[in-house]
């Protein structure tokens, strides 16, 4: 929690974790700058976690020194310069067995006693609701930490945005759009898979703006006889193509939404959907899965300024001691909230009062249930 006496700061490092989105580069500059500014030096450290308990990297030092010189230029880039990962939970990692098994072995105390050989006071963690939830479990361990949201699914609650949405938004919507002139040529259904996890705001957003037909998010369960009676109904009004965009998570009402593999990993709901609407409507579909160009290349200006005001924010946290906190996007400012409220609930569409979903229904886009 935040502390009510600033403390004497001179080292702070910066990670990030989780999947990349556009973005990253930004607030890792304008962190190190304003660090910097500040008298500070500022480490950064490789793929989340595991350059401090690795001393190379991919033939790299796992901790190095965040200078002027190394964050020049870097705000319009994607990805990021510190590298990322999926698999760096520090209170699980996986490690191969004796027997040759794979098991999980805890090793965050070594992370806390590395942050304090090194003499870090203070870790600015920018990533999504895991990450974020790694790094308030290590803020209860004793390691002083600020948390910087960042996801393309937008789904934490504490922040009205995350940097990143926007660009997977304008990304998917583009694709959309370009899918209208051949989809109406060959008179195809043309189903597109998006990304967004356990929420539909990437599908949702984009949708709407892309002119889709039927949108399905995982927060209104669909049937597929009802997707069905859409593209009929378009085909009937002499309309015979549909867009239909799908979040990775959508789940029909009588069963249980795709998997790509045992992890619990979604996808495959495209070709699922594809399949069982050339059964019910005789027309021919069509699948595009965007995967990761939602979150690869260059990030949208919003994005860019959104980045860089969250990692200004960061250092401004820690030079004011509001220690085990989240910078968030509050109407129109920048504020500092528990990092534990932050990363306790996920913010899901609202289907009975979202505008968006209003407006579409307006519209008359399908949502694959009962009210269309």
């Amino acid at each position: 929690m935040a502390s009510a006496d600033k403390p004497r700061v001179q080292r702070i490092a910066i990670n990030t974790g989780g999947g990349d989105a556009p973005g990253l580069n930004a607030v890792i500059r304008a962190a190190t700058l304003a660090a910097l500014r500040n008298g500070w030096e500022v480490l950064g450290i490789r793929r989340g976690y595991m350059g401090l308990l690795e001393e190379q990297v991919d033939d790299e030092p796992g901790v190095f020194p965040l200078t002027e010189h190394a964050v020049r230029g870097i705000t319009h880039l994607g990805g990021t310069i510190l590298g990322t990962t999926t698999r760096g939970n520090p209170f699980g990692l996986e490690v191969r067995q004796p027997d040759g098994t794979w098991g999980t072995v805890d090793r965050s105390d070594e992370i806390v006693e590395r942050f304090r050989a090194l003499g870090i006071d203070a870790l600015i963690a920018i990533g999504g609701d895991g990450s974020l939830g790694i790094a308030h479990a290590l803020q209860q361990k004793g390691l002083p930490v600020i948390g910087v949201p960042k996801t393309i699914d937008n789904d934490l609650a504490a922040t009205d945005m995350t940097f990143g949405f926007q660009t997977a938004v304008e990304v998917a919507t583009d694709a959309i759009g370009r899918l209208h002139s051949t989809a109406e040529a060959h008179q195809r259904v043309m189903v597109v898979e998006l990304m967004g996890r356990h929420t539909g705001w990437i599908a949702l957003e984009s949708g709407l703006a892309g002119g889709a037909d039927v949108i399905l998010i995982p927060e209104i369960p669909y049937h597929v006889e009802r997707i069905a009676a859409k593209v009929r109904d378009r085909d009937t009004s002499g309309r015979r193509f549909s867009i239909i965009v799908a979040a990775e998570g959508a789940c029909p009402a009588d069963g249980e939404a795709s998997y790509a593999d045992a992890s619990g990993r979604y996808g495959g709901i495209a070709e699922r959907l594809a399949r069982q609407l050339e059964e019910l409507t005789g027309k021919e579909a069509r699948v595009l899965v965007l995967g990761h160009i939602q979150r690869g290349g260059t990030p949208i200006a919003y994005d860019r300024s959104l980045a860089l005001r969250f990692g200004a924010a960061a250092v401004r946290c820690i030079a004011e001691g509001s220690l085990g906190t989240m910078v968030a996007l509050q109407g129109k400012h920048v504020r500092s909230v528990p990092l534990g409220d932050a990363v306790r609930e996920l913010k899901r569409v609202s289907p009975a009062t979202d505008d968006a979903v209003l407006t579409g229904r307006q519209l008359g886009v399908s949502f694959g249930d009962a009210d269309g």
